[in-house]
């Protein structure tokens, strides 16, 4: 049975999507836009604050020892000027004119590096948003939610920059069983008929123009089922080649990559001959797949993070997943670090619990990359996948001002970037 041959919802974001998706997060009613204000901006202004709604800040960050991730330079008794959000210089003090009054935050004896990037975490609430900003996640991209609290949450961070990270959001997952999602919006509906799921052509292209509609930034798909439950074997293929190309090009209609869900060897190689824009998890991803990676620029997210958690989990079918599966993924991603293929850090939180950023980039730094390397899978690296090249991932002139002050050397210790002294969002100094 396929979806009856309707008009797809009109391409553009709708005011009932975004306030469907506020509706769920509780406490994010007061800080987003009034009933009546207008729809979410279309894609290139996606970061342009709302007429008068959003407060920056203006900050001066002093004495510290700055680090760009970019060219690996450090700079000794530094200074970053933010105004209106925006860093206008950033370097040695004695170089930079440091405007008179303006608020200072002091970094001596402190390391001060740009806003780690998320780029696979689920938030679902404004508490898990803000939660994520704390632990030094200043940009983020969604990994999916179930009714589009990530739009919500995007809004969020347009509106009060300090309660959520800059997020590129996926809308619903484009998976074979949408069980509640149905309920995300009327225009999935028509799905719930469909006895084998969302399997065909027409019911692909469905789900993709809904989230396109309600102003998805990027598309969520899978190829294998889920690692994180007993029940479910995550070699099991769900998508064919030819289903996730058409994923594919339905979102690339509406000039949105995809992130695939992967674990199997199989799996992996169909995604990424799809045309996806980035592997997540990718256990089980072979040489031969790597190699296809490195020609077509496709990124590889690993979310270590995720799977060392198996490992910790109460359930035995799950801890020995996890302890069979991490030294795999670490051998992975050493491979394709040293293929050159584009990593980008992600901790795949959900649930409520948000992991530390900092910590997915011990983690690649456990299996094989240098100090620096791991942390440009969290700044610079993250930054051109999210398409946030020319915002994040850096403190220099035109970049957010989006700032972190860790205990210590990130290049000799990374393990303090899980445990930020202070965190800078827009300009807004977080309180402690």
């Amino acid at each position: 049975m396929c979806v009856e041959s309707v008009p797809p919802p009109p391409s553009r974001v709708t005011r009932r999507g975004v306030l469907a998706g506020a509706a769920a997060l509780a406490g994010t009613a007061a800080l987003t836009a009034a009933p009546g204000a207008a729809a979410a901006p279309a894609r290139g202004a996606t970061d342009a604050p709302a007429p008068g709604a959003p407060r920056t800040g203006d900050l001066v960050v002093e004495g510290g020892t700055l680090l760009d991730p970019a060219t690996g330079e450090v700079t000794e008794d530094a200074v970053v000027v933010i105004r209106d959000g925006v860093v206008r210089a950033a370097g040695a003090q004695a170089r930079i004119a440091v405007p008179a009054g303006a608020p200072r935050l002091d970094a001596h004896g402190r390391w001060v590096l740009p806003g780690l990037i998320d780029a696979h975490i689920h938030l679902n609430t404004a508490t898990e948003a803000l939660d994520t900003v704390r632990k030094g996640a200043t940009s983020a991209r969604s990994g999916s939610t179930n009714f589009y609290q990530d739009i919500a949450v995007r809004e969020l961070a347009r509106q009060a920059p300090e309660r959520a990270p800059r997020l590129r959001a996926a809308g619903v997952f484009v998976t074979p069983g949408l069980g509640d999602t149905v309920l995300a919006d009327p225009d999935l509906t028509p799905l719930a008929r469909l006895k084998e799921g969302v399997r065909s052509a027409e019911a692909l292209r469905r789900v993709v123009q809904v989230n396109l509609a309600r102003g998805a930034d990027v598309i969520k798909t899978r190829v294998n089922e889920r690692a994180g439950l007993p029940e479910q074997d995550p070699l099991a293929q769900v998508y064919s080649y030819e289903q996730l190309s058409e994923v594919v090009a339905a979102a690339r209609r509406g000039g949105r990559g995809v992130l695939c869900h992967s674990y199997s060897e199989r799996g992996c190689d169909d995604a990424v001959r799809a045309g996806i824009r980035s592997l997540e998890h990718g256990v089980f991803v072979a040489e031969r797949t790597l190699h296809t990676m490195r020609r077509r620029g496709t990124y590889f997210t690993p979310t270590l993070t995720a799977i060392a958690g198996l490992a910790e989990e109460s359930d035995p079918v799950l801890a020995e997943r996890g302890r069979a599966y991490l030294p795999v993924l670490k051998e992975a991603v050493r491979a394709a670090h040293e293929l050159g293929v584009p990593l980008a850090a992600g901790t795949d939180s959900s649930g409520g619990s948000v992991e530390p950023i900092g910590r997915e980039v011990e983690l690649m730094h456990a299996a094989g990359l240098s100090a620096l390397d791991a942390l440009r899978t969290a700044t610079t690296q993250a930054a051109r996948l999210l398409g946030l090249e020319r915002t994040a991932g850096r403190l220099a002139p035109g970049f957010a001002g989006d700032v972190l002050v860790v205990s210590g050397d990130p290049l000799a210790d990374v393990s303090v970037l899980a445990q930020p002294v202070r965190v800078v969002r827009a300009g807004l100094p977080l309180a402690r």
